[in-house]
């Protein structure tokens, strides 16, 4: 006799909408303002080379929005980030420069960071001290290490290798068609067919086990517009100078997160701890562990950073970091993210950065002072966390 319990059932179109507005809404909030902006500047914003510039620009702010997609899970916030970033950068560029390759300075630099986060996850998960006051701290330390170790003065890097972590692209000259590079083609229909494959499976496996299922027209759309979104991209990098390695460097870091909080146990514990520690710690969930382990996470991510912003501008800068929290934390709550914790995803944050990045540079491309855009980006971070607190209260939530 069939158990029917692991009898799979489907829901609407419009309810699986309603279910998921948040998580759809950030999307349809990126495709209009990127839309909005064409207009504005002529199409000049979707050009082949605008397009890499979006990234490499805000590539530094989307590796510390993945890791701070995590703190805000648990319940936490890191002020820190910025002022590691800059401490970590400014290391790295000085290793670099006493002739340490560039795979050892970034190893060592991520290594550097993971200890910060030690530091400051012991304070956090267990003496107890609020992330709010151990990372304010942090931040003002290694603002001031910053300043001690480089004197006040920017740290020149001995050649352009280190700069090719954000603004290098690979481009085999064999995989050349005419003035189009193949090899981001290549990528894309790869990673179309993982994205897709990865789709199926987990449908079929969320049937087989009886889950509540998206009807097939949902799941059809769904792929549709994760493979138009990579087309576009492989389109716009190949018209360009290539694949931007800082993309594949965000890529590694949003695969393997992305996997680690849906696809593991640490990924479970994080949201449950976020949803409600005490709970989880009644389920035999180890909180003060969790809570450790992400800010160790956080720091490394933060080292990262810190050394693509350094090749990012050639050079290590000691007001490097100034606002690098605030962008994430932003980009974060625009993509998606619960004040309460237990709610956000890394593909969400990521989308919340890029949101703010189009706005920078649709702006800038307008000629529009840098003054505005703080306050654009004011109106756009007040609605996201209004938008979270609205639709928590009709869900009967808060």
């Amino acid at each position: 006799m069939a158990d029917s319990s692991k009898t799979p059932q489907t829901i609407s179109l419009g309810q699986l909408l309603k279910k998921n507005v948040r998580s759809y809404s950030m999307f349809i909030m990126l495709a209009l303002i990127f839309i909005v902006f064409a207009v504005m500047t002529n199409g000049i914003n979707f050009s082949p080379r605008n397009v890499s510039n979006i990234f490499m620009q805000n590539s530094y702010i989307l590796i510390l929005a993945s890791g701070m997609v995590l703190v805000l899970i648990i319940g936490n916030i890191d002020l820190s980030v910025g002022s590691i970033a800059a401490f970590t950068g400014a290391i790295a560029a000085m290793i670099y420069n006493t002739g340490f390759g560039l795979i050892p300075t970034v190893i060592f630099t991520m290594l550097i960071g993971a200890v910060i986060g030690v530091w400051q996850g012991y304070w956090i998960a267990f003496m107890r001290v609020p992330s709010f006051i151990v990372t304010l701290s942090g931040m003002l330390l290694f603002r001031g290490l910053t300043y001690i170790i480089t004197n006040v003065s920017p740290v020149s890097l001995r050649d352009d290798g280190f700069a090719r972590i954000t603004s290098g692209f690979i481009s085999p000259e064999g995989l050349m068609l005419g003035e189009t590079h193949l090899l981001p083609w290549l990528v894309g229909i790869a990673l179309a067919i993982f994205a897709v494959a990865s789709s199926y499976f987990t449908r079929q496996n969320q049937k087989r086990k009886g889950f509540t299922i998206a009807p097939i027209s949902a799941f059809v759309l769904r792929n549709v517009f994760i493979v138009a979104l990579i087309a576009i991209l492989s389109w716009k990098f190949a018209e360009f100078r290539g694949l931007p390695i800082v993309g594949i460097v965000l890529a590694i870091v949003v695969t393997i997160l992305t996997f680690v909080t849906n696809r593991t146990v640490f990924g479970r514990y994080v949201y449950a701890v976020g949803g409600n520690a005490r709970s989880a710690k009644l389920s035999g969930i180890n909180a003060e562990l969790v809570e450790f382990f992400v800010f160790v996470v956080m720091g490394s991510l933060a080292g990262l950073a810190g050394l693509v912003f350094t090749g990012y501008m050639n050079s290590a800068l000691p007001q490097a970091g100034q606002l690098f929290e605030l962008d994430a934390i932003a980009s974060v709550f625009i993509g998606g993210a619960s004040m309460s914790g237990g709610i956000g995803t890394v593909i969400g944050a990521i989308v919340g950065g890029l949101v703010m990045g189009v706005i920078n540079n649709g702006m800038s491309l307008m000629n529009i002072g840098s003054d505005w855009q703080y306050v654009v980006k004011a109106l756009v971070l007040l609605f996201a966390v209004f938008y979270d607190i609205y639709t928590r209260r009709k869900a009967g939530l808060a």
